[in-house]
């Protein structure tokens, strides 16, 4: 084997290695992205007040009492990707519960997630890690909610309990009739190992506000309005943004939908912002013994009260309940799945139907 050889061999290796990771899962690479400009930045947050006495920098790190130290917490973490001739609304994601933003960028199997999807239409992407989460997870106090205890440092055991939550399967690995959840074990353990623990408290209140920092720094950059687009328990945080620099809002089965006369229904509906809301799979037909089936068919039923009365008092809302429109087999990971592309250009038709589309 000559030198030539050799080199061309490892030039090779090089240039494909992105697309040989993807194909050992099973998927098939893309044509490359085009981004003209891309960046992280934290939006929102405080400083917390000095420490009890004067700073010492001649010992700074081995002053264990930290006298005279800020901490900067509380505040979002944004990864953005602006496309070359982009021409859309900015597009926000916000995750769920356990999640941060990387579930938007990536499916279990390696294939691309929502962010390169309409990046490659021509939104420019933020892709948020909100407080207390991810590359955000500065703040003052711990959490208590992911520990075994109060007193415990352990984090959580959780991983059947969330599959079986999910609707993926009744019990892990068990995947339901139809699933379009990605198969085999590589998939699974790349889905588990997507979750991550709070490091503080749930606040929605705090999350809201600094969720609408992270939109006027958007607009700032932009000059628009952002296209929002929520999952889970980001969906509670949604609803509690401010208002002035949204331009719609899509829920990927929020938590639940504003209660209708509440602050949160009334300055959505006075700023005329358009919502829809999807939901998967295994709802309607989910096993009646599972909690989980009554909990999202009640989240589902609560979100069509509240279209039905938005519409009614002049808003615009559409609930899109999946296997009633032929899209089925999706789990509350809709995004993350097989067909995660069809669910994406259904929700680009959407945006082009209601004037906020890139193309």
């Amino acid at each position: 084997m000559t030198v030539r050889t050799i080199a061309a061999m490892l030039f090779f290796f090089a240039t494909n290695a992105a697309a040989m990771l993807q194909l050992s899962f099973g998927a098939q690479a893309s044509d490359p992205l085009h981004i003209q400009r891309q960046g992280i930045f934290s939006s929102g947050g405080s400083v917390t007040l000095p420490l009890p006495g004067k700073y010492d920098e001649t010992q700074n790190w081995l002053d264990k009492g930290r006298a005279g130290n800020t901490a900067h917490v509380d505040h979002a973490n944004v990864l953005y990707q602006l496309p070359v001739n982009g021409n859309g609304h900015p597009i926000v994601f916000l995750h769920g519960y356990g999640q941060s933003r990387m579930g938007w960028m990536t499916m279990p199997d390696g294939r691309e997630g929502w962010s390169d999807f309409f990046l490659r239409k021509g939104y420019g992407v933020f892709l948020v890690d909100q407080p207390r989460r991810g590359e955000a997870g500065s703040t003052k106090s711990m959490a208590t909610w992911d520990s075994m205890t109060p007193e415990s440092k352990d984090y959580m055991p959780g991983d059947q309990a969330w599959y079986t939550h999910f609707r993926i399967g009744r019990t892990a690995p068990e995947r339901y009739a139809g699933s379009q959840f990605p198969q085999g074990d590589k998939a699974q353990d790349q889905f588990f190992r997507q979750m991550t623990p709070n490091t503080g408290d749930y606040d929605e209140p705090l999350f809201g506000r600094t969720m609408g920092a992270v939109l006027n720094d958007v607009f700032a950059m932009t000059g628009k309005k952002s296209i929002y687009i929520t999952h889970s328990q980001g969906g509670r945080v949604g609803w509690a943004t401010p208002v002035e620099h949204i331009a719609a809002i899509i829920a990927i089965e929020p938590g639940f939908t504003p209660e209708i006369g509440s602050e949160y229904y009334k300055r959505m509906l006075a700023a005329k912002i358009p919502v829809a809301v999807y939901f998967g799979d295994y709802i309607d037909n989910g096993p009646s013994d599972i909690h989980s089936t009554a909990f999202w068919k009640n989240v589902r039923d609560k979100a069509l009260e509240f279209a039905a009365q938005y519409n009614a008092d002049g808003g615009d809302a559409t609930v899109f309940d999946l296997p009633k429109i032929g899209i089925t087999g999706n789990s509350h990971f809709l995004f993350q799945e097989k067909n995660n592309a069809q669910i994406a250009r259904h929700i680009d038709s959407w945006l082009a139907e209601k004037g906020l589309s890139a193309d």
